[in-house]
């Protein structure tokens, strides 16, 4: 089954690849598929696929524009630092020292499948 997304995406990607077709023969050979004057229909799909573009370009700008002048500046290195350091400093309390895990001893690795080689 098509998540939601999925099918979604389908439906852009399928508009996509046919505006793109239709835009092709529009510009190539609009008098032999759709009886239209070449040169005005030629002229005004670019005109229409440039003036797409330019709007777009401005608008991703105006998002990346938005963005910047809308999201708080970030803490100074400095103040961070002297957070992480206050933090180390506080001293542990009887509850957080007994919520630690105990580290028991490991033994060492002993590998008895491996034989040695005589020389």
């Amino acid at each position: 089954m098509v998540s939601k997304d999925q099918g979604i995406g389908g439906a852009i990607l399928a508009v996509c690849v046919i505006v793109a077709i239709v835009y092709v023969l529009l510009v190539t050979v609009p008098y032999q598929l759709f009886g239209l004057n070449g040169t005005t229909v030629r002229l005004d799909a670019v005109l229409v696929l440039v003036s797409i573009a330019f709007i777009a370009i401005l608008a991703i700008g105006a998002w990346i524009g938005w963005t910047m002048a809308t999201t708080p500046p970030p803490k100074p290195i400095e103040e961070i630092t002297v957070d992480i350091e206050e933090k180390k400093e506080e001293p542990k309390t009887e509850e957080q020292k007994a919520e630690e895990p105990v580290k028991q001893a490991e033994a060492p690795a002993t590998d008895t499948t491996t034989t040695k080689k005589k020389k």
